[in-house]
């Protein structure tokens, strides 16, 4: 399905904002090729900082656990080498990038990636009327199982990554969209959702 690969990111962080002194505790890009996970970059993080019991309780991460973790320095080169300019996906995807963006600054560096597409987004616009886009609700709906805690870095973004897979082949079956990609999904994302069924007929095969 997908012929050029798309980067799917998770971060496990210390809060929601960067700009509010949270840092990141674990990370996860899972690669998606054709229709399934090619290869994936998983990692906790050590960023010298104290882990809230709130995060630890919610995620199951810990001091020790970070603390005997590789260092920021060491995880975000590498994960910025792993994504390289291929697309990024995520869910609720401006959260995740602006924990890469800010800290690859951090170390002097800039993420490459060409695209940023939003799974949640692209979830309201293909499959409207849901209950619920949180990603534990959302994959419930859809009958995508976790196949380890949610609230951990490689869990979640596995279970996004089947969800981008979902999306792509529901375009195909449903709209019959030939080719699906991180152009087109771009396309979606910045539609409102009453536009969408209108302009995936004229991508259609006829």
């Amino acid at each position: 399905m997908y012929q050029q690969p798309i980067v799917m990111l998770d971060f496990e962080t210390t809060g929601l904002s960067p700009a509010m002194g949270a840092r990141i505790t674990e990370v996860a890009a899972l690669m998606i090729e054709g229709d399934r996970i090619v290869d994936r970059f998983v990692s906790l993080v050590n960023c010298h900082v104290h882990i809230p019991p709130f995060i630890t309780s919610l995620t199951g991460i810990t001091q020790q656990m970070v603390d005997s973790a590789p260092c920021v320095s060491k995880v975000v080169p590498e994960l910025l080498r792993f994504i390289g300019e291929r697309p990024l996906s995520a869910h609720n995807a401006s959260f995740d990038e602006k924990f890469l963006v800010a800290e690859s600054r951090d170390l002097g560096l800039m993420p490459r990636h060409r695209h940023l597409l939003c799974s949640l987004k692209l979830s309201r616009r293909v499959f409207p009327g849901l209950p619920s886009y949180k990603l534990g609700m959302l994959s419930s709906s859809l009958g995508i199982r976790f196949s380890g805690n949610a609230h951990r870095a490689e869990a979640d973004a596995e279970v996004s990554a089947q969800l981008l897979l979902q999306i792509g082949s529901h375009l195909k079956t449903r709209y019959g969209v030939p080719q699906v990609d991180a152009a087109l999904l771009a396309r979606v994302c910045a539609l409102s959702a009453a536009k969408v069924p209108a302009f995936l007929k004229t991508q259609a095969v006829h």
